[in-house]
């Protein structure tokens, strides 16, 4: 495949909510953004505006079809769901602080911090599967689009899985890597493998950006 045969995938995590700010896992529950995260989205347009988006994929969780909406709007294009975009399933730590999850699960709990990648919480995913259903989902919507750029909206579980993948870190590795709410991350799929082009560029969240 030459490069004029490239996907060019736009990543964004999904704008803030309110169990963002108090550290509640979400997982797969269906959170709303709260007043900052509709800003973030809004933000989005300015930032995407001159990028020649052929499609919006999103995950079906509406703080990111929420976060999506605005900037397929702006491009004249409809947001697609799409299931394998989801977060991880957290399952019975879905709802919990942190700190909760230590206190009632602790044997989880360690395993989770110290990325076993067997491990599932009671209800939810492995590490390992998550990563394997990110990557699966990405790689399939890239190949769908050569030579175009797709805008797609995920969660940060996801966006660390992509990062990993495209410097060859293996899951255990300790994350070192930012993984904004409403971020703009760059990456290149070519013949199955991405290449990083850019990671966590905030600068049209900054005060008076763009005015």
């Amino acid at each position: 495949m030459s490069l004029d045969e490239a996907t060019h995938l736009i990543l964004v995590r999904h704008g803030q909510t309110a169990w963002n700010a108090a550290a509640r896992i979400q997982g797969q529950l269906d959170i709303a953004l709260n007043e900052q995260g509709l800003w973030q989205a809004e933000r989005l347009v300015a930032a995407l505006a001159h990028e020649p988006l052929a499609a919006v994929y999103s995950s079906d969780l509406m703080r990111a079809t929420a976060t999506a909406a605005p900037a397929a709007h702006g491009h004249g294009l409809s947001v697609v769901p799409e299931v394998g975009l989801r977060e991880r399933g957290f399952g019975h730590f879905e709802g919990a602080t942190f700190d909760e999850v230590a206190l009632r699960w602790p044997e989880g709990a360690l395993r989770w911090r110290q990325r076993d990648e067997a491990y599932a919480p009671p209800g939810g995913e492995s590490l390992r599967g998550f990563y394997e259903r990110s990557l699966t989902a990405v790689l399939r919507l890239a190949a769908l689009h050569p030579g175009q750029t797709l805008l797609l909206v995920t969660h940060g579980g996801v966006l660390d899985c992509l990062h990993r993948a495209a410097l060859s870190l293996s899951l255990q590795a300790p994350r070192s890597w930012q993984l904004g709410n409403a971020s703009v991350n760059r990456l290149l799929h070519i013949d199955g493998t991405l290449t990083m082009i850019g990671w966590n560029d905030n600068a049209h969240l900054e005060v008076g950006a763009g005015s």
